[in-house]
């Protein structure tokens, strides 16, 4: 049988899973020079946290859970690995002691990433991330970018703590520089306690399509990812999931869970629903290693992960 030329996951039947090397699927590492289409990046960063540190950890963690993965979606036939050249390439380098320099430096990475025609798969790290990495992928795509954002928070504070820029803060940046669409923007999962009715909507005001959690109980979503595709159009996507958007029975190793969240079917069905889209790069943030004793965080994280890479632009199907 002729060896196929992009790169495979280490199978478990040629070293146990328990043994190699903890890349991201077991994949090989690689470097931006290396003629690569997509690349799993870490960003070991928490310090714009406001509430349970450790995210700092994720990269770390999820990479080592991602060994229990194979490379065929059995659900939706996807074979990413057949038909993208797909690495890990390691994580970006921060300033652990400042936040601004560690944002300064995280966009410059980004913007190499985007300038060698990288599409970037993101272990966060915590959420603040996201901003230095729109505004990457903005300057690439020259156009506001839509975003399907999954999180139990909307993440558009005007500040904390007197701050700018923090895990609570980015969306609302984004959206002031221009680097989102608000009417090609959904945010999925939104719950719990706030301060007042603005917390929310001020994102509909925006002309962001606002999906409170009680409005996902109980139901498939696979008709609102109908909807999120004729929304999103033809335009670049970026999937942006923070995994307290799932509900903490299923993903308790985060920093600011909350009840009442989405199932991790449901949690699924927004990814896989977004086959079909432009999408530029994906995130998954906010899993704290230290509050997710079993791994089942970290676990869920790296599904999600590889359930992203199943729907990106040129995965064959079999």
């Amino acid at each position: 049988m002729q060896a196929s030329k992009f790169n495979q996951p280490l199978g478990g039947n040629d070293m146990p899973r328990a043994g190699g090397i903890a890349t991201m699927m077991r994949l090989p590492m690689a470097t931006l020079s290396d003629n690569i289409d997509v690349g799993f990046i870490g960003v070991p960063f928490d310090i714009g946290t406001s509430n349970r540190v450790g995210a700092r950890y994720g990269p770390r963690q999820i990479r080592a859970e991602s060994s229990l993965l194979r490379p065929y979606n059995m659900a939706t036939r996807a074979a990413p690995f057949e038909s993208l050249q797909v690495a890990d390439l390691g994580d970006c380098p921060i300033n652990t002691f400042n936040l601004l320099d560690s944002i300064r430096i995280i966009e410059e990475y980004y913007d190499k990433v985007a300038d060698a025609g990288v599409v970037p798969l993101t272990l966060g790290g915590d959420h603040t991330i996201v901003l230095p990495i729109l505004r990457a992928l903005r300057k690439k795509h020259a156009q506001p970018i839509g975003v399907v954002h999954i999180d139990a928070h909307a993440d558009v504070n005007d500040e904390m703590f007197g701050e700018k820029i923090a895990h609570g803060t980015p969306f609302r940046r984004a959206l002031e520089e221009n680097l989102i669409d608000p009417h090609r923007m959904v945010q999925i999962g939104l719950r719990g306690t706030g301060y007042s009715a603005e917390d929310f909507d001020w994102c509909r005001a925006q002309g962001i399509r606002v999906v409170q959690a009680e409005e996902c109980w109980h139901k498939s979503l696979a008709p609102l990812m109908d909807e999120v595709r004729a929304m999103m159009g033809d335009g670049p996507v970026y999937i942006s999931y923070d995994i307290d958007g799932l509900d903490p029975a299923f993903a308790p190793g985060t920093g600011t869970p909350e009840v009442g969240g989405l199932t991790v079917q449901q949690g699924l069905e927004i990814v896989r629903g977004c086959k079909g889209l432009n999408i530029i790069g994906g995130d998954l943030v906010e899993v704290s290693p230290p509050y997710d004793s079993t791994g089942n965080t970290s676990l869920l994280g790296a599904n999600l992960l590889f359930e992203m890479l199943c729907v990106l632009p040129g995965v064959k199907y079999a």
